[in-house]
Parts: C-alpha cells; sequence; structure tokens
C-alpha cells in the first residue's frame, strides 16, 4: 500500500505533543494590534492547545503523527 499524504498546511500550523494534544499559535495576532488591548496580546502568547473536536480534524491531516 502506498503511504498516506500529510497535509503540508496542517505540518507547518500545528504540532503534536507526545501525549497526543495539538498545540497551534494563537489566533487573532496577525494584524491590527493597534486596536487590540494589552491584555488580549499579553494573553495570546506562545502557543495553545486545541479543543477535542479540532485536535480529531487536525490529526486525520496528519496521519503519522500520534
Amino acid at each position: 500500500m502506498p503511504k498516506m499524504k500529510t497535509k503540508s498546511s496542517a505540518k507547518k500550523r500545528f504540532k503534536v505533543t507526545a501525549r497526543g494534544k495539538v498545540l497551534s499559535a494563537q489566533a487573532g495576532k496577525r494584524h491590527g494590534m493597534i486596536k487590540r488591548t494589552n491584555k488580549f496580546i499579553r494573553d495570546a502568547r506562545g502557543t495553545s492547545t486545541l479543543s477535542a473536536p479540532d485536535t480529531k480534524i487536525v490529526k486525520g491531516f496528519m496521519p503519522y503523527d500520534r
């Protein structure tokens, strides 16, 4: 059988941890920072884990990650 393909867009945007959780960058930080509050910008630093339904979708795009 041929190998399944990984979605290139998913492998660039998400990372799967050893326990199977999916990490992604925080949303809403690409542009328009002037209108955002300082609290929002502070809280949106780093990465966040996806919810269970979203994790299920992303894992379908990356078949060879846990």
